[in-house]
C-alpha cells in the first residue's frame, strides 16, 4: 500500500518551497526544523559561502549521515546472521 502524497508549504533557509510527498505533516515540519537548523550551523561556521555552497554542504552532510546509518545496519544485519 502506498502512501498519499501530500503538499506542504515550508519555508527553509528564508525561502518559501512547496513540498510534495508522502509523509505526515509532522514528518515534514520536523525535517523542515532539522534542516533549518543544519542551514543555520553552516551559515554561523562558514559566512563567506554562497547560499548555494552551503546548502551542497548540508546536502552532503545529510548524505554522510545517511552512508553511516546504512553501513551501521549492514554491520548490525551481518553480526545477526
Amino acid at each position: 500500500m502506498t502512501e498519499e502524497k501530500r503538499r506542504f508549504k515550508a519555508v527553509i533557509g528564508g525561502k518559501a518551497y512547496t513540498i510534495i510527498g508522502p509523509g505526515s505533516e509532522q514528518h515534514f515540519l520536523t525535517v523542515t526544523k532539522l534542516l533549518n537548523e543544519r542551514l543555520d550551523q553552516v551559515k554561523t561556521l562558514a559566512p563567506d559561502l554562497t547560499a548555494e555552497e552551503q546548502a551542497i554542504l548540508v546536502a552532503f552532510n545529510a548524505v554522510s549521515d545517511q552512508v553511516k546509518l546504512l553501513a551501521a545496519q549492514q554491520d548490525d544485519s551481518d553480526q545477526k546472521a
